[in-house]
């Protein structure tokens, strides 16, 4: 398969319909892509994405082109892998790529000749389209070819466009993971503390908010305040009475105060001998 032809006349087969393949395919589409196929396993899914971007709903593999210009795979992290040869069939001189951010390149070796990853890196929902043109999408290629031409579908949607390896996107997904997912959970251990005690989560918002806006001017360690970083021992054993009665949450308060202790004192340390 011959990379040197123009972007726009890239045809494209989104394998999912999921969060991430929805916003996908619509970024796609907007940007003037054609999109000739959606396939899902469920029907309904298939075709609410599929009218959305002008395309054919498919709900089986056998029924996926055999010569589209890139098939775009986004599917569970821990099913696709095993899906690869019924998926490329009969299409192995198309361009294959994957958008997970804790899979190898190498998944697609042995399978097909012309391959890569397409990461873009956020959260996604069905319910809120996301505007791709600030967001991250990292890319890797089987070869320099490959990755120039994904470099320049990226290019198409988004100003941020990184090259990265395997081994830096499984780091990056883990730090993703780190804090957004789990960010995410304390803000749900936060809102049912407020609820159990008649206060709304909405309270919060603006905390969060300042919180997220203040690591774009500085780092995050020296966005870093609350009691465990000042040293105030008296406010987090008040804290730490007030979970008594929720242990999972009273010792996920004490582990996350010794971390914040020990790196504020660490940073103490250093400016000292500096």
């Amino acid at each position: 398969m011959s990379m040197k032809r123009s972007i726009e006349d890239t045809s494209i087969v989104m394998v999912g319909a999921g969060r991430l393949a929805t916003n996908l395919a619509k970024a796609f589409y907007r940007k003037g892509f054609r999109i000739m196929q959606v396939y899902s396993r469920t029907e309904a899914a298939a075709l609410e994405l599929a009218q959305q971007v002008e395309a054919e709903a498919v709900t089986s593999f056998a029924a996926l082109q055999s010569r589209a210009g890139m098939y775009v795979v986004s599917l569970p992290d821990d099913v696709f892998p095993r899906l690869i040869p019924l998926l490329t069939e009969n299409r192995e001189s198309s361009l294959w790529v994957h958008t997970a951010g804790s899979v190898g390149m190498d998944v697609w070796e042995g399978h097909v000749s012309k391959y890569g990853v397409f990461y873009p890196m956020q959260t996604f929902s069905k319910e809120c389209e996301v505007d791709f043109t600030h967001l991250p999408v990292f890319i890797e290629g089987c070869d320099a070819e490959c990755a120039d031409f994904l470099r320049a579908v990226a290019s198409a949607l988004s100003h941020d466009v990184y090259l990265a390896s395997s081994e830096q996107r499984r780091y990056l997904h883990l730090a993703a993971v780190l804090a957004c997912n789990f960010s995410n959970y304390l803000y749900t251990l936060a809102s049912d503390l407020l609820s159990n005690h008649g206060l709304p989560f909405s309270a919060l918002l603006p905390l969060i908010d300042e919180t997220a806006r203040k690591v774009h001017a500085m780092t995050p360690e020296d966005a870093q305040t609350g009691p465990a970083a000042r040293g105030d021992a008296m406010v987090m054993e008040e804290h730490l009475r007030l979970l008594a009665d929720i242990p999972n949450l009273q010792d996920l308060y004490r582990r996350m105060s010794e971390g914040i202790s020990r790196r504020q004192a660490a940073k103490t340390e250093s400016l000292k001998a500096g």
